[in-house]
């Protein structure tokens, strides 16, 4: 039985003044499928994903989330997104607690389902604490809380581990491959670490200048390498930054 599609993005374009940031994009995601969204700054990975979330609207094609559009449909689709950005920015005298019960008001949900995030995202002993004595990794699981809140299921992270230190990225890691395990939650993840896309997502899209370059599942393409121009030494694991090197000459850093 073929898995249900989720999101399908079909021939999308769109431009700021005078800069294409994303040419002619084709894109289906299934339900329950985590897709890594890789390529350098300025690719079209956040453009895209803005897209997709109804913050952008296309100048061309068609985007369709459970089979319907966002013109018509915000409050549908609203409640079944979940979404966490580059930059969260929460009222810093407010208190874990407090935020989490502030953003579940929003969709009508009660204190139970923000005791379930709580311990999700493992801020226990942080209720209490206001938001401005976080650390860094403490604000982005508060962010995933929050992002959670809806049990949506379509989640949709952009950039989530930017800037933090491995403990706090892998922590991250957890709490997502515990969602992946347990639900059929669906989740777009756009990131610059080659570590966190293949240890988290099974189906890879690469982009750069505002097109797919190659997708596929991991194993697809890094056996795609051997045949490139550029291969890496033997004597080290390949890796989808030599798969995108050897595509474009740049690192996914660059």
């Amino acid at each position: 039985m073929s898995t249900p599609t989720v999101i399908e993005v079909r021939n999308v374009f769109k431009s700021f003044k005078t800069v294409q940031a994303v040419r002619g994009i084709d894109l289906t995601i299934g339900a329950g499928q985590f897709v890594a969204i890789l390529g350098p700054n300025g690719a079209g990975k956040t453009t895209l994903v803005e897209m997709i979330e109804g913050i952008q609207q296309p100048d061309e094609g068609e985007i369709f989330i459970m089979g319907k559009t966002w013109k018509g449909n915000d409050n549908y689709l609203r409640n079944i997104i979940g979404l966490s950005l580059q930059e969260t920015h929460f009222i810093d005298k407010l208190s874990v607690w407090e935020t989490l019960r502030l953003f579940a008001s929003f969709f009508k949900i009660g204190a139970a389902r923000c005791e379930e995030v709580l311990k999700l995202v493992a801020l226990e002993e942080k209720r209490k604490a206001f938001v401005v004595n976080l650390s860094g990794g403490q604000r982005q699981r508060l962010a995933l809380g929050i992002a959670l809140i809806n049990k949506p299921k379509i989640l949709l992270l952009d950039e989530p581990t930017t800037g933090l230190d491995p403990n706090a990225r892998r922590e991250i890691w957890e709490i997502l491959r515990s969602l992946k395990d347990e639900t059929k939650t669906s989740l777009i993840l756009t990131t610059h670490y080659m570590e966190e896309a293949e240890q988290l997502c099974d189906y890879i899209v690469i982009i750069d200048q505002g097109k797919i370059l190659k997708q596929g599942t991991i194993t697809d393409l890094l056996g795609e390498i051997q045949d490139l121009p550029v291969k890496p030494a033997e004597t080290r694991k390949i890796t989808l930054d030599d798969l995108f090197t050897s595509l474009t000459g740049r690192h996914l850093n660059d």
